[in-house]
């Protein structure tokens, strides 16, 4: 999609993303922006393609929320800035789909399930308590399950269910190792799933 040029490698650990935050917030030097936003762009393009179903237009949505991000994060301190971002992309989407007078009703749901994905996969938990909560309501459910998930979790899941990836094809592109993968499916689905049949997620 696009890319952001980066610093000349230096010995140093590379800056968290607390101290990405804090020293745009400080500076508003772009370059610093453009590495924190670089690490979680892919999650951000999946979620956008989640609501969106359009490629073109979620490459769309992943430059406006960039140019959302130059001056919000100026004024604003964000604390967990993955679970954030999270939230800020989707509800980018939303009004999006409002926008063009979508009903959220019409979103489909479930996560594609990648071939030889276990049978218990994800899209089942939404139905976990036997509800027949709205569409809307069950998508905003799930996306905010999602986003109270580790980094880690969040991304091996998304590459799982939504790009259909392979423990083997995770592991290349996350430099996790296989058992960390299946670590991270196996506790994200856990996690998540206790989330959804929680209470506080039917609120």
């Amino acid at each position: 999609m696009f890319s952001f040029r980066r610093r000349k490698p230096t010995d140093a650990a590379p800056p968290t993303d607390a101290e990405l935050l804090a020293r745009y917030h400080q500076h508003g030097d772009l370059q610093d922006l453009g590495l924190l936003y670089e690490r979680y762009m892919a999650l951000v393009y999946g979620v956008c393609l989640r609501y969106l179903r359009s490629e073109a237009d979620s490459q769309d949505a992943v430059m406006q929320l960039f140019e959302k991000l130059v001056v919000d994060l100026r004024r604003h301190e964000v604390q967990h800035f993955s679970s954030w971002l999270h939230t800020t992309a989707r509800n980018h989407c939303l009004m999006e789909l409002r926008r063009r007078k979508s009903a959220p009703e019409t979103i489909e749901l479930s996560l594609p399930v990648a071939a030889d994905v276990e049978s218990d996969g994800i899209a089942h938990l939404l139905s976990a308590d036997g509800g027949e909560a709205s569409s809307e309501e069950q998508l905003q459910q799930l996306e905010a399950g999602l986003a109270r998930l580790p980094v880690e979790q969040y991304r091996c899941l998304d590459l799982f269910y939504r790009h259909q990836k392979s423990y083997q094809e995770i592991a290349a592109l996350t430099g996790f190792g296989l058992p960390q993968v299946k670590s991270y499916l196996q506790n994200g689905k856990r996690n998540l799933k206790v989330y959804l049949t929680s209470p506080h997620a039917a609120r």
